[in-house]
């Protein structure tokens, strides 16, 4: 299994893992037509080489209170030694932000965060992101509803 390549058990394994990654083994090996010694093995190979990094419990953000999310464009001044290394690492470190990638384009990153209210994005907005040295420029885009959110690959 260390190649990208993976046979058809496999992918039915991380298939059924996507929807489910509290399925027995046993469910696990009956829903994909193997028996459970090998299907387990199948699984513990797909962990041991890095194509299931973890699993997770996926949580509800309205019921927590966090009913905003905005979809950051933020553009930096420069790249120059350090200002790239110390925004990323703001973001990491930040746990409203669940999403950050740098992109091509207008902007140097696309970065989502998940709040409870305007208020706590204006208080992310003016005591985070735009104290940091770096950052030129931020555009902002509200989602309205959701429309579509999935956490499952398409395999």
């Amino acid at each position: 299994m260390k190649n990208h390549s993976l046979d058809a058990a496999s992918m039915k394994i991380l298939a059924e893992l996507q929807k489910d990654g509290r399925i027995s083994s046993n469910e696990l090996a009956e829903k994909i037509g193997m028996s459970a010694s090998p299907c387990w093995r199948r699984q513990k190979e797909l962990e041991d080489n890095g194509y299931i990094v973890r699993y997770t419990a996926l949580v509800d953000r309205r019921k927590l209170g966090l009913a905003v999310v905005c979809l950051l464009h933020v553009s930096l001044l420069r790249h120059a030694e350090g200002v790239v290394e110390q925004f990323e690492q703001a973001m990491r470190l930040r746990p409203e932000v669940v999403e950050c990638y740098e992109t091509t384009g207008s902007s140097d990153y696309l970065v989502k965060v998940v709040v409870a209210d305007m208020d706590a994005y204006h208080d992310f907005l003016h005591n985070v992101l735009v104290k940091l040295h770096g950052v030129s420029q931020v555009n902002t885009s509200v989602a309205l509803r959701e429309v579509k959110y999935e956490t499952a690959l398409p395999l």
